[in-house]
């Protein structure tokens, strides 16, 4: 235990204790050698403790002190915190320490790097922010502002039209009512007709509310500026009220008491490498049980949200209106405050965090034979991301993966274990690449290119589903009411439109059947590898009804499951929210106050309908940045050649998705030339009425990109080559016929012809 130096009657708290006395009080308390801990058992403070760090200097050189060695990487600090600012030192700097510091020796040091935005900080403010370990002379960590706790100034983003007196913003949203007055010092050198972010700074003067520009973000039409005009356009919540930003700042991370203790188990987070937050962590070993041989357990521990966001509380009630986070490049809109979201719900490396786990035993064929959950406290023993796990699978181990290697090695396994179970079960086995988007630090489009797919990916899909459908069996034991994960049958007519890309293509899918997922796998499999892959399995994916929340079960067809609820992202998924209350209550944890309400239950039909809403809405201003910043990305290269393939077909015209990008463009059918073409909706093609040209869907052409418009995000293309040969382009009043080419597409037409003959017979 730490001993507080014996005090006579005449101390002076700003006193330094001699070194005779301070290496009495060192003895006494040799677990204790760090310059804040001393400095508060002295009494020391502010500019005093320059003295006493002197002091000390001189006493370790004469070997009457000696100081800890650096911490241990199990003592790091997880990236996003809360800080309390401390006293600037002598030369001015602003350091800080960690609010809930618990490590053995003296809490890391760390220097507040501020911006001009941050506004003013002073001793004692509380501060969220993200940290960053350097090796510094004498500090450990740079920390970077998220927010000032306690406060929360309104935002708004518009057009800055300057004035003698400063300026004026115009919102860009349409809602807004009013405009904002930006005095003059407080414009940050905005030009006119810039888009702009402020904040507001004072009431309103003369109607308007006074604000000061806080980022500049040039051209409204300019990649910066993309997804701020979708959050807007598409009405997405993006600033939390202040009585919500409160409720987050007040919350202390939840106590373990009454939790399952899991903090020894080497459970890991596999994140992609820019992930903003950690909700789940996972683990694998084998099962010693005789009567599993070749079994294994598997461990998915989620982050507790339901310990802070309680039913009917502030929190509650805008995670509820949002509905789920929205992620673009440059940004995310959280369903959660960051107090929450990035710190006290996420699962950071080597800090104890409270969860829901589950514990599942599959046999050696990958079934699931038995499960059980529990309300636990855990710690997460590396935050990897998904190419460390796959190096780590494949043998190659670093730092951080080496004293991993055997869990690792067992979870990989566990996962190729499970793979004749899911064989058996054949969920749709869609092969869509994911585009990922660089961005500079201006927002700028630096490249465009698709996610590798590994198996790491994989593993934690397949465990990430289990753990699912064990919440939604466990659920529908105990008969509790749930939020399900809806994926109803594709309809006749969507499966119809399929079978005719199909047959156009060359492949078949079978007729006269019940539909299965099955059957869609079969003809994704004919597909694999040849010309018509992508368009495939494009195809397949557009002939699928929406997935949607609701509290009655109609199965999920595209995983091909009976039952499945998801449990595994209530940080950013409050549908997941509200089946971990369910578990909560089902269980009889406590605090009974952090289950499913009355009102929960009452109204668990509307919030399914308000949260299916919202991840369309999500969806929709995710998939409008995505073109607008593709639109950006080319608009450099108006005139440039691009390889590519049909997509689409419409009586205005093709869609063509770029090889290189995955952008989707638009030849007009204008531009095909001066002949009628004929539009044939069954078989998807357009034939031309003097050359005789059919063009389909599959077919490779290559066009040239005429012109890329970055607000709206359309680009129009020139159509030059169809599967190598230039495309004929008769002029009016000739009438030489053209061979159309026996492509795909031509088959399918004729295809077409024969079944109507047939018919007349």
């Amino acid at each position: 235990m730490t001993r507080a130096p014996r005090r006579g009657s005449g101390w002076r708290m700003s006193t330094l204790p001699s070194k005779t006395d301070l290496h009495a009080w060192l003895t006494e308390n040799p677990e204790t050698t760090g310059l804040r801990e001393i400095a508060r058992a002295f009494g020391i403070k502010g500019s005093a403790r320059l003295d006493l760090k002197r002091l000390l200097s001189e006493m370790e050189e004469e070997g009457l002190f000696t100081r800890r060695k650096r911490r241990h990487a199990s003592q790091r600090l997880p990236p996003v915190g809360l800080l309390t600012v401390l006293a600037p030192d002598g030369s001015g700097d602003l350091f800080a320490e960690p609010q809930d510091w618990d490590g053995p020796g003296p809490a890391p040091r760390i220097l507040v790097l501020t911006r001009d935005s941050d506004g003013a900080l002073g001793e004692g403010d509380r501060i969220l922010a993200k940290l960053l370990q350097v090796r510094g002379d004498d500090h450990d960590y740079h920390a970077r502002v998220i927010r000032k706790l306690g406060t929360n100034p309104r935002k708004v983003l518009g057009i800055f039209r300057a004035s003698a007196e400063g300026g004026r913003i115009v919102p860009i949203d349409k809602g807004a009512d009013m405009e904002w007055l930006v005095p003059a010092g407080q414009t940050d050198d905005a030009r006119d007709g810039e888009l702009v972010e402020a904040e507001q700074t004072g009431p309103a003067r003369m109607g308007l509310p006074r604000a000061r520009i806080a980022a500049r973000l040039g051209d409204p039409s300019a990649p910066k500026a993309v997804s701020l005009i979708a959050i807007h356009q598409h009405g997405i919540p993006d600033h939390f009220p202040d009585v919500v930003i409160a409720e987050a700042d007040a919350m202390e991370a939840a106590t373990p008491k009454g939790r399952e203790d899991l903090r020894e188990l080497p459970l890991v987070t596999i994140d992609p490498s820019d992930a903003r937050d950690h909700d789940d962590a996972v683990l694998a070993t084998r099962d010693e049980d005789p009567e599993n041989p070749g079994g294994f357990i598997v461990w998915v521990a989620i982050a507790d949200v339901a310990a802070h966001v309680r039913p009917a509380s502030e929190l509650d009630r805008e995670a509820r209106r949002r509905g789920n986070s929205t992620y673009f490049p440059d940004r995310v809109v959280p369903m959660l405050p960051d107090r929450l979201s990035g710190d006290l719900c996420s699962l950071h490396e080597h800090v104890d965090r409270a969860v829901l786990a589950v514990r599942m035993v599959l046999n050696a064929h990958g079934d699931k034979i038995a499960h059980r959950f529990s309300r636990a406290v855990m710690r997460s023993h590396a935050s990897l991301s998904y190419e460390q796990a796959q190096a780590a699978f494949e043998g190659r181990l670093d730092a951080a993966t080496e004293p991993l290697a055997t869990p690792l090695a067992d979870l990989y396994a566990a996962w190729q274990a499970s793979l004749p179970a899911r064989a058996r079960r054949q969920p749709l086995d869609l092969d869509l690449p994911e585009r990922q988007i660089v961005l500079s630090d201006d927002g700028k489009v630096t490249s465009v290119a698709f996610k590798a797919r590994l198996d790491a990916h994989k593993v934690i899909e397949e465990f990430m589903v289990l753990a699912n459908v064990a919440a939604a069996e466990e659920l529908i034991a105990r008969r509790s009411p749930l939020l399900f994960r809806v994926h109803e049958e594709p309809n006749p007519e969507k499966i119809e439109a399929l079978r005719e890309v199909a047959v156009s293509a060359g492949f078949v899918l079978a007729k006269g059947q019940v539909l299965q997922t099955r059957h869609l796998n079969a003809l994704l499999k004919q597909a694999e590898g040849s010309e018509f892959d992508e368009l495939i399995n494009m195809s397949t994916l557009r002939s699928m009804t929406q997935a949607y929340y609701s509290p009655d079960n109609y199965g999920h067809f595209g995983l091909a499951l009976r039952n499945y609820a998801h449990f595994t992202s209530p940080i950013r998924r409050y549908s997941d929210l509200i089946v971990h209350r369910a578990l909560i209550t089902a269980h009889r944890w406590s605090p009974k106050n952090e289950g499913l309400s009355e009102w929960d239950i009452e109204h668990l039909a509307d919030t399914a309908k308000v949260i299916s809403e919202a991840e369309r809405r999500s969806m929709t201003a995710e998939r409008d940045t995505t073109d607008r910043y593709l639109a950006a990305f080319l608009s450099e290269r108006i005139g440039a050649e691009f390889g590519g393939r049909v997509a689409g077909v419409a009586r205005f015209g093709l869609f063509v998705k770029l090889d290189e990008t995955g952008a989707d463009g638009l030849v007009p059918i204008r531009s095909l030339g001066d002949e009628f073409f004929h539009h044939d909706a069954e078989a998807q093609t357009l034939t031309g009425d003097r050359s005789g040209q059919v063009i389909g869907l599959g077919q490779r052409v290559t066009v040239k990109l005429s012109e890329a418009e970055a607000v709206t995000g359309g680009l129009i293309l020139e159509l030059l080559e169809i599967e190598g040969e230039v495309l004929a382009r008769p002029s009016r009043g000739k009438r030489g016929r053209h061979t159309p080419r026996k492509g795909a597409a031509a088959r399918a037409g004729k295809a077409k012809a024969r079944r109507k003959v047939e018919r007349r017979r």
